[in-house]
């Protein structure tokens, strides 16, 4: 298993990191939250999960252990594939999953795009006192927070990080307002897919 990778930042894509290790370019996929803190040519660390697929192998990357080990652990439950479980983390920090499983918090975990009622309650079920307790010092934030009061930020961030000058960020995140604006968690994937349209667009 590659345990992590480290590197400078050769390329960024929007759901993608381009890391150089020993002369060789490792595609890692991130969550939108891990892009925005790297830059192209800048050094990065990332906790990396291998996983492999009759047909593929695919390495997903983490801002630190703790997010690939949930990462891990969110896969043991049913119906729950690599994909799902890193939304579920664009979502929610980790330390907000410990917490809405502990509380038994369905809607927190309905947010998620792709995850139903049922879907929720499989969760709360099968994750019951095995995510353990939140560890962080923001534990006792709100579910969601880091998405749902930042998704500026976040978005402008992770444009930045794609190379696009800061007047081009703010006029995409201007033009993708109200889609975030519509819904109560805005979901920093699909608002970053529709910026990137709206600047392909004018480009």
């Amino acid at each position: 298993m590659i345990a992590f990778v480290s590197g400078p930042v050769a390329a960024l894509a929007p759901d993608a990191a381009v890391i150089e290790v020993g002369g060789i370019g490792m595609s890692v996929q991130c969550a939108p939250g891990t892009l925005a803190a790297l830059r192209i040519g800048q050094p990065a660390r990332l906790a990396t999960s291998l996983v492999v697929r009759e047909d593929s192998l695919t390495l997903y990357g983490f801002a630190d252990d703790d997010e690939r080990q949930v990462f891990e652990l969110l896969q043991t439950v049913s119906g729950v594939g690599p994909r799902l479980a890193q939304t579920m983390l664009a979502v929610h920090a980790p330390d907000a999953l410990r917490t809405a499983v502990a509380a038994g918090d369905e809607k927190a975990l309905m947010a998620v795009p792709g995850i139903g009622k049922k879907g929720a309650q499989r969760l709360l079920l099968e994750l019951k006192d095995r995510l353990g307790a939140p560890v962080g010092p923001g534990a006792a934030r709100g579910l969601g927070s880091p998405v749902g009061t930042s998704w500026r930020e976040q978005l402008h961030a992770a444009l930045l990080g794609l190379g696009y000058a800061t007047r081009e960020a703010d006029e995409a995140v201007a033009a993708v307002t109200p889609q975030a604006e519509a819904t109560a968690e805005p979901n920093i994937g699909a608002l970053l897919r529709a910026a990137l349209q709206t600047l392909n667009r004018t480009r």
